[in-house]
């Protein structure tokens, strides 16, 4: 199955943070197909805080949705991700965006990710690496729901600082 995945630090070593998941990924979770440059963002919900760093994956995976969800966790957790409230600083963060046509409601995951259509820190990294893919609920293109994006928090490209090998 081939899903998109939203990774985010704003802790230093924030690039440490990117390397730790995008290889964590690679090794548990399944094949990166794309990978997108890295963004320097300003902060979505608590502005208060320092920028993140975002970037979106594609990854081929064999898993289902619940056991790629209970993976990202452990991948957080084995960064050192500690418990704060939500939209507020953290050492890495792993969300499932989109898995090819599943729409997938339940009490620990929603998928597609149920605001990625409203954060343009999630829309500008995946729209570098798929702007044709199609929001499964929504039927939208991700260059169509990034032109409709309400969120104007900046997203800077900072480059392609990290790369498949």
């Amino acid at each position: 199955m081939q899903i998109y995945l939203s990774l985010g630090t704003n802790i230093e070593p924030r690039i440490q943070y990117l390397k730790f998941a995008i290889e964590a990924v690679s090794k548990l979770v399944g094949v990166i197909e794309y990978l997108s440059s890295v963004y320097n963002t300003a902060p979505w919900g608590v502005r208060n805080q320092y920028d993140f760093l975002n970037m979106a994956l594609c990854v081929n995976t064999p898993h289902e949705l619940i056991k790629v969800l209970n993976i990202a966790k452990q991948i957080e957790k084995d960064a050192g991700r500690k418990d704060r409230p939500p939209w507020t600083a953290r050492e890495l963060d792993i969300d499932i965006l989109i898995a090819e046509d599943v729409i997938l409601y339940t009490s620990t995951l929603t998928v597609p990710h149920p605001h990625m259509h409203e954060r343009r820190f999630v829309l500008v990294p995946l729209c570098e690496i798929a702007p044709q893919l199609i929001h499964p609920a929504l039927h939208k293109t991700v260059t169509q729901m990034l032109a409709e994006c309400p969120d104007n928090c900046e997203v800077k490209r900072v480059g392609a600082i990290i790369e498949l090998n």
